[in-house]
């Protein structure tokens, strides 16, 4: 019996390790993709989803290779966001890297998904059957990087899989590939840019026996501080280009914007933000933040436009010059405004984050109307027709806090739903400023509501996936029961550090 039972697990053995070397084989030649350079051209409209061949696959080790040789580097950062969007990652002496990309990277399954391991009773939990399983991070060689901040030491940002060979249906980066994925099957390529406020803090003094961090307020004025140099030049390095930056409206808060790429770039660049703002700070005796010092979130905004694949153009800008929307971006526009209650609660997914809706008010509302306009910077979706960028919509609805792979998934599904929907929110000419709809949006102030409309919101569930809905809402829920709003605020200072 005792050897019939080893050679059934010898099979079950085999068998996996097969299927794993076909994942393996399918993700390299399927999945890697060329880099491109959009700063030089707009004729790169295509997502950047296409098939390497071989020989570049091998070219591109190949130069990995001389990349580590000239760098000297040591360790190689295998990189996965978790559902809060912060990078978890494992590092692998340099010598095994090319073992491991072929491979993959076991990581424990709980360290991505973070809800709480399941107790004894609780059988039918959603987690209990895989909550302490492995997942396989494999990388995507084209965003190997050498990381300018930590010494002798490169990235690459992986895709996540379960052992067995299917793509975890809870990666938010998986997510976002498959809404990319059929936005270009119907012909369209998003260019889109994150613009992002953070804080920045001194080193922690003892006031009256509590510990604060005060502002480094003298980054108000002073655009020449090492750090942000640092950080904005090491970025580069790492393929993230940064357009501009600036101080933001209060002593410590800094404005990053980034430069439009198409594609998943945009979220690789902003995930790639929130591991760069904080090494490169602490290497200068500050700790930066998300959250301001009131406990509210920084805004997290996502501008974007929707282009013609096969016309290369701007789907949003009217050829007759007029600085409005066209009817395309009025019903992609119609479908922000038509998920808006859902889209709130993937991009300001926390208590604090919902209190900049109301902006400060003391009235006790439980949601406020969604908001559109042109070049108006309170709204929640700003239109912009002004500058070399051509029309833009921006969705201001977000948070620093949120994952930009959710952000960006969430956008384009909702966008795509208006795009193809019949709501009639359209009268008169294209030239025409208005937008009806059938009924008025709402955005909920409290989270538990957003969370009711996400799961009530049946595009989203479709677009992003049930197995990811669930997940999201019981560990939002979770937070909900086991924290208050203080200990919320200090936990995500802690955790965005």
């Amino acid at each position: 019996t005792r050897d019939e039972d080893n050679e059934t697990k010898a099979s079950s053995m085999s068998k996996l390790m097969v299927t794993r070397e076909k994942v393996t084989e399918l993700h390299i030649s399927s999945t890697e993709v060329e880099e491109m350079d959009i700063s030089n051209s707009k004729d790169n409209t295509r997502d950047n989803t296409r098939v390497s061949t071989a020989p570049q696959l091998s070219s591109r080790m190949k130069h990995i290779k001389q990349e580590m040789a000239k760098n000297h580097l040591q360790f190689v950062r295998f990189e996965a966001t978790d559902l809060h969007g912060v990078s978890r990652s494992k590092s692998i002496p340099a010598q095994f890297f090319q073992e491991k990309v072929i491979h993959g990277v076991y990581m424990p399954r709980g360290y991505l998904e973070l809800i709480p391991n399941p107790k004894d009773n609780e059988v039918d939990h959603i987690r209990a059957t895989c909550f302490n399983s492995d997942i396989v991070l494999m990388p995507e060689l084209s965003t190997f990087r050498v990381l300018p901040w930590a010494k002798r030491t490169a990235r690459v940002i992986c895709d996540t899989f379960t052992v067995t060979g299917e793509p975890l249906l809870t990666s938010p980066r998986h997510i976002a590939k498959r809404q990319l994925s059929q936005l270009q099957d119907a012909g369209f390529s998003l260019l889109s840019a994150f613009i992002y406020d953070f804080c920045i803090f001194g080193v922690p003094e003892i006031i009256n026996s509590k510990t604060i961090s005060l502002p480094a307020s003298a980054l108000l004025n002073n655009h020449d501080q090492p750090f942000i140099q640092e950080l904005v030049d090491g970025l580069y390095h790492t393929g993230a280009n940064v357009e501009s930056f600036s101080s933001s409206t209060r002593p410590g808060q800094m404005e990053i914007c980034f430069l439009p790429e198409f594609g998943i770039s945009s979220a690789d660049n902003a995930f790639t933000l929130r591991m760069a703002v904080k090494e490169v700070a602490r290497k200068y005796n500050y700790i930066t933040s998300f959250f301001i010092e009131t406990g509210f979130c920084n805004s997290g905004i996502l501008s974007h436009s929707l282009w013609d694949v096969d016309e290369k153009k701007n789907m949003f800008c009217s050829s007759s010059g007029i600085e409005q929307l066209t009817i395309p971006g009025k019903k992609w526009l119609a479908g922000l405004l038509k998920h808006s209650a859902a889209l709130s609660c993937l991009m300001a997914p926390a208590v604090s984050c919902r209190k900049r809706y109301s902006k400060e008010s003391k009235d006790l509302k439980e949601s406020v109307p969604t908001t559109w306009g042109y070049n108006d910077n309170s709204c929640a979706f700003n239109i912009k027709c002004h500058g070399e960028k051509g029309t833009r919509i921006e969705n201001k609805l977000g948070s620093a806090t949120a994952n930009p792979y959710l952000v960006l998934a969430a956008t384009v599904a909702a966008g795509l739903d208006g795009l193809y929907g019949d709501d009639g929110v359209l009268s008169g000419p294209e030239n025409s400023t208005d937008l009806h709809q059938a009924k008025p949006s709402e955005i909920p102030l409290k989270l538990e509501h957003a969370l009711m409309a996400l799961e009530e919101d049946q595009c989203l569930r479709q677009a992003l996936g049930e197995t990811f809905i669930r997940y999201f809402v019981a560990m939002k829920k979770y937070e909900l029961e086991n924290e208050e709003t203080d200990a919320e605020r200090n936990k995500f200072l802690e955790y965005f550090i």
